[in-house]
Formats: structure tokens, C-alpha cells, sequence
């Protein structure tokens, strides 16, 4: 009799556990787009070291075990034993980069120069060509003047070494809202996007559906995507698969849809992060700081459901 009772409370389980991830999988395939057909589109999926915590050959067999294209980590900047690491761990195990780059400090003058060094310096090396850059640029309390300095220097090394750089769409940086981002477009034609919309939901406090046109522009600037889920009170939801985020979910992926309509209409390549973060960005039970749920397994189900919906 107990082992009935065992049997069937295990049972039980699971089948609470696949009913509350099931809006996703529904999400998934009931609302599935149609897209332009273009044979030039190409999708390449990545994912982040932040929160791995072993060393960068140990990351980069891991994600090429789970089926990414490549991944996107901080350019190591001076540190050249890490460099090396890297680009013998890329070869290693045949993955794609994308590096980030950008400043800590608060003075304006060393924020750019710190930045510039690091921007260069990724872009040229020689061992292997970065996919993309992806740039935490300026901060929000730099000036228009100040910030837009970061735009004519990427715009002027892109073109310079054929490597696309992309400004993020980041709490604290320069493109830390939506209206601000929107001036920054209107005024450099030149300008694209990472797009981390996530931020957006958190600082606006919505789902930006009162900065439609706004929200709109912007997406037509996008190249790489950051494939986190935010909320009004939050830049990261607790879970994805979870029932209580389906709204916030459906609207990030109508955001990431519109984006790819417009890449496999033109034929290009499309990059995208899966970029749940660890604690603090995940949320943690009181006391034990044990995270609510896996990133690692989050992040990875976020990149099959997007290839399978934009492949």
C-alpha cells in the first residue's frame, strides 16, 4: 500500500510539473509564425559563460555538448594566458564568438578610453574574427556628447575592420530606456542594437505597450538579441516555463518575431544570447540563497525553442 501511495504521489508530480511547463511548449508550437523563406538567413545561437563555474575549456564543452553555435564572453582585455584559453578552447571545440566590451569607470574620459582599448584590441586580433562585438556603452549620467562619442568610435572600427558592433539596450548605460534609446537612433543613422528588451520592461515598469512606436523603431536597428525574459518589477523572470510568466514571455518573443521577419526577409545572419543570469539575477529562497530554478537548464531550453521556432 505504500508503495502504491510512493507510486502515485510520484506520479502525481510529474504530471503537476509538465502541466506547469506546458504554456511554453504550447506558446511554442500553437503560435508558430510563418516567416519569409530566404536560403541566405543564417541563425546562430550562443550561449553565456556568466554563472559557469568552471574554466573556459570546460564552458565551451559544455555548450557545444547542448547544440550551441558559439559563445559570448567579455573580451579578456590584457590578460593574455586567458586569451589564449579561449581561442584554444574555441578551436578546440569548432564554436563561434561574440565579445563584449566596455568601461567601469564613472570619469567619462577614462571610461572611453578604457572602452577603446578593449574595442580594439578584440576586433583585432588575429587568431580568431569575433562574430560580433557587443558593446556596454557609456553610462546612463554621461551626457548626449559624452555617450555618443561610443557610437562614432564603433562606427568607425566596424568599418574598419568588417567585425558589426552593437550597442546594448542596458540598465545603467547609455540605452538604459526606450525613449532615450529612440533620441540615439533618430539622431545616428548608424546605430545598432543588441537587443536586451528585458531592461526596458523593468525600467519603464511595464510591457512597453504605452511605447508601441517607440519599441517599433528600435526593432528595426536590431542584430543580436539577449533571449532574457523581464517583467514591470524585474529584468528577469524566475522561470520562463512557469504559468504566471506566459504574458511576458508571449511578449518577448512578438518583440524577437518581429526582428526575425525582417533578417530572413533581408537574408541575414541573425545571432542570439541565452542570457538568464545566476543570483542576484535569479531569484533565491530567503536564508539559503538556493536559486529557484537552473539557469544552465533555462538558458538551454530558451535556445531550443528559439531554433526551432526561427531555423
Amino acid at each position: 500500500m505504500k508503495q502504491n501511495r510512493r507510486t502515485f504521489m510520484k506520479a502525481t508530480a510529474s504530471a503537476t510539473a509538465a502541466t506547469m511547463l506546458s504554456p511554453f511548449a504550447t506558446l511554442a508550437s500553437a503560435e508558430q509564425p510563418v516567416f519569409p523563406k530566404n536560403d541566405q538567413f543564417k541563425l546562430l545561437m550562443m550561449q553565456t559563460s556568466w554563472g559557469f563555474k568552471g574554466n573556459i575549456d570546460a564552458f565551451c564543452a559544455a555548450a557545444k555538448k547542448e547544440g550551441y553555435d558559439g559563445i559570448e564572453v567579455w573580451w579578456p582585455a590584457d590578460d593574455v594566458k586567458a586569451q589564449t584559453e579561449l581561442f584554444d578552447a574555441l578551436k578546440k571545440h569548432g564554436l563561434q564568438v561574440g565579445f563584449l566590451c566596455g568601461g567601469s569607470q564613472t570619469n567619462h574620459q577614462e571610461h572611453f578610453d578604457t572602452f577603446k582599448k578593449n574595442l580594439d584590441a578584440a576586433t583585432a586580433n588575429k587568431i580568431q574574427k569575433p562574430v560580433y562585438i557587443n558593446c556596454h556603452s557609456g553610462r546612463d549620467y554621461f551626457t548626449y556628447e559624452q555617450n555618443k562619442l561610443f557610437i562614432d568610435q564603433t562606427t568607425k572600427r566596424s568599418k574598419e575592420t568588417g567585425v558589426p558592433i552593437y550597442h546594448e539596450t542596458h540598465r545603467g548605460r547609455m540605452l538604459f530606456a526606450a525613449h532615450i534609446t529612440r533620441q540615439f537612433i533618430e539622431k545616428n543613422p548608424e546605430l545598432r542594437l543588441t537587443l536586451d528588451i528585458s531592461h526596458w520592461c523593468n525600467v519603464h515598469e511595464t510591457l512597453l505597450t504605452d511605447q508601441k512606436e517607440t519599441v517599433d523603431i528600435a526593432l528595426e536597428r536590431v542584430d543580436h538579441i539577449h533571449s532574457r525574459v523581464g517583467h514591470p518589477e524585474g529584468p528577469q523572470v524566475s522561470d520562463p516555463r512557469a504559468p504566471e510568466w506566459e504574458r511576458a514571455l508571449s511578449a518577448h518573443i512578438a518583440w524577437w518575431d518581429k526582428v526575425i521577419e525582417r533578417k530572413k526577409k533581408k537574408g541575414e545572419l541573425m545571432t542570439i544570447l541565452t542570457e538568464f543570469g545566476p543570483p542576484d539575477y535569479l531569484q533565491t529562497l530567503p536564508y539559503t540563497r538556493q536559486p529557484v530554478a537552473d539557469q544552465w537548464a533555462i538558458n538551454v531550453h530558451m535556445m531550443q525553442l528559439l531554433r526551432k521556432r526561427y531555423q
